[in-house]
């Protein structure tokens, strides 16, 4: 019986010193994003004037747009084709599917400086010069295969003859994958939806070798901030760390309502 306590207390003390290590400097940021102090290690007042330097700064609110709105045309772009893609390989016979599969793994495990350096060589040989449509192309490259990874899974767990009885029914093959294949695997879809946008915000090298001149994202910008530095970025440097408190905080909302709901889920189906 104290084996297994101490072995318990063991089990949650470990775990315990892992989150308390990954979250720690974020709580500290979010800590100091309250402080009236710019430098981390000082103590003021309590206040929002990291939070008013956030809102009030048009450089700082245009990168979080083009932020986001790459994140987002990049994830939903990603997930249609990724979702295509899965649902190719799985319908696919098997020596096909097997080098499909393989070949989506290798920009996964692949160094995105490879995959950035392979990127611009090839934009380069065919005369297309950096825009908007390349830094798009860039972020599908690496956010498609995480799609791919996360759809195939339920297609697998899908009842396959669901589908070839929708087609005996009299449904066309289109109507037959709208109706009865997409609603099986929809958490899948929307998963790799969530971690396309996940890849896409944080996503720094290839973001540099195939964004326009002058398009600016939060990666871009904060290593420009702290590795080059100017007058501009040395000033609005400290409401990045409010900038992290939204995220952490939406972050942490998003979980928890998820969880919630699938709790739910699993209540009403009991």
């Amino acid at each position: 019986m104290k084996n297994r306590l101490l072995s318990k207390c063991l089990k949650a003390g470990f775990v315990g010193l892992v989150l308390l290590l990954l979250y720690t400097p974020i709580l500290l940021l979010a800590v100091y994003s309250f402080n009236s102090v710019d430098n981390i290690g000082g103590w003021g007042d309590f206040s929002l004037v990291h939070y008013e330097k956030l809102f009030g700064d048009p450089v700082i609110l245009d990168m979080i747009g083009n932020t986001v709105l790459l994140a987002i045309t990049a994830a939903a772009l990603s997930t249609v084709l990724g979702t295509a893609g899965a649902l190719g390989m799985y319908y696919c016979k098997k020596r096909v599917k097997t080098a499909m599969q393989l070949t989506n793994q290798i920009p996964v495990v692949n160094a995105e400086i490879v995959t950035a350096l392979a990127l611009t060589i090839t934009f380069v040989a065919v005369g297309i010069g950096k825009s908007w449509f390349t830094l798009i192309i860039g972020h599908m490259v690496i956010c498609t295969p995480f799609v791919v990874l996360s759809v195939l899974p339920k297609l697998k767990q899908m009842d396959g003859s669901l589908y070839e009885a929708a087609l005996d029914l009299g449904a066309s093959p289109f109507k037959a994958l709208m109706k009865v294949v997409l609603p099986q695997i929809i958490p899948g879809v929307i998963s790799g939806f969530m971690l396309a946008i996940t890849l896409s915000l944080d996503d720094y090298i290839v973001t540099v070798y195939t964004r326009p001149s002058g398009f600016e994202t939060i990666s871009t910008y904060v290593f420009n901030a702290t590795m080059k530095g100017n007058a501009h970025t040395a000033k609005t440097l400290s409401s990045f760390w409010a900038l992290t408190t939204i995220i952490f905080v939406i972050i942490v909302l998003f979980v928890l309502i998820s969880n919630l709901a699938g709790r739910r889920k699993k209540e009403e189906t009991r």
